[in-house]
């Protein structure tokens, strides 16, 4: 795992191992760039299910101003302290660990929005709907703004009740589905 672009360009990151860890491949994570085109300097940006960190840190590698990583595993945000600490990040990123849910309410409550939002949250739980139910319910998300989620291609992401707010796009590859979910003027 590695950065592929930006500044930092080629260096490898440090991730858990084992089954239960799945980090973003460098081709899923280029596939995703190339869809969202350049990052502007001024974006914010949250990784929930942070893992390793390694979309948050592709952002900030790519002019991103600041990124929050969220995740319930003390585990992961260490790998996501010392990725940081790698390529010299800390002072553009906030950790929080916490679960999902309670960090998105915890942020709208601070006002925190965001101009992306990657999610990539364990493929076995069929959580993406929860997390963008919960992203739109509790309005972390920019008018504008992009929701990447990550999951397994047979998992259904968005319902019927957020179609009139959203613009959404999806792409396959083999058994990762990236959904992309642009947030619309209400």
């Amino acid at each position: 795992m590695r950065i592929i672009s930006g500044t930092n360009k080629g260096m490898k990151l440090y991730a858990p191992e084992g089954a239960r860890v799945r980090p973003t491949g460098d081709k899923i994570k280029e596939a995703i760039f190339n869809i969202i085109g350049p990052i502007d300097e001024e974006s914010i940006v949250l990784e929930l299910f942070a893992g390793s960190g390694s979309m948050g840190i592709e952002f900030l590698a790519r002019g991103a101003k600041h990124c929050t990583f969220v995740d319930v595993s003390r585990k992961s945000l260490n790998y996501v302290k010392k990725n940081l600490e790698l390529c010299n990040f800390t002072g553009k990123a906030k950790i929080i660990s916490n679960d999902y849910e309670k960090a998105i309410i915890s942020l709208s409550k601070n006002n925190e929005r965001f101009d992306y939002i990657f999610a990539d949250p364990p493929y076995e739980k069929n959580l993406c709907s929860k997390t963008l139910n919960a992203i739109i319910e509790y309005d972390i998300l920019k008018t504008g703004g992009l929701l990447i989620i990550e999951s397994d291609k047979s998992e259904k992401v968005i319902d019927n009740n957020a179609v009139n707010v959203l613009e959404y796009k999806e792409k396959i590859y083999g058994r990762t589905k990236i959904s992309i979910i642009r947030h619309l003027e209400e």
